[in-house]
């Protein structure tokens, strides 16, 4: 079983808007404590950002006070990896902070709905370099069900 696990904010996302479907079963298997997450600063502020866009705010109905505690939930719960900037690998730019927070806070697996990610072959070879498996929200459920990778 993974024991380090970094949650891109995409899923997060998905997970809370969307409370079925593969990101709110990983959500619920990580609010069971089966697996361990890590985040950083920088990635809780992406996902309440993202969360607060008026467009998703009034097409999902979500308050500011359901944002703040689930934003509180993660930040209580997920261990707090700390940046220093210096990874420049990704494609998309932005994406290189969700990189380090997977590469300094040693996580085994980055689960991501993110193509920029999970489809570049060099990207991946380099995250490997790190133990780390870049996995799509199925596949990492499937990993979680002690199915090999």
């Amino acid at each position: 079983m993974p024991k380090i696990v970094l949650i891109d904010t995409n899923v997060w996302v998905s997970a809370f808007i969307n409370r079925k479907g593969y990101p709110a079963r990983v959500k619920e298997k990580f609010l069971k404590q089966e697996f361990e997450v890590i985040i950083s600063t920088p990635l809780l502020k992406e996902l309440s950002y993202v969360l607060r866009r008026p467009r998703i705010k009034n097409k999902y109905k979500i308050t500011d006070e359901e944002i703040n505690l689930f934003i509180e939930i993660l930040a209580g719960t997920c261990r707090k990896v700390y940046l220093t900037n210096d990874i420049n690998v990704c494609r998309d730019h932005k994406d290189n902070m969700v990189l380090e927070t997977a590469i300094k806070g040693g996580a085994g697996y980055l689960v991501s709905r993110d193509d920029d990610i999970k489809k570049d072959s060099r990207l991946i070879e380099e995250m490997k370099k790190y133990g780390i498996n870049i996995v799509s929200v199925s596949r990492f459920l499937e990993v979680l069900s002690g199915l090999q990778y």
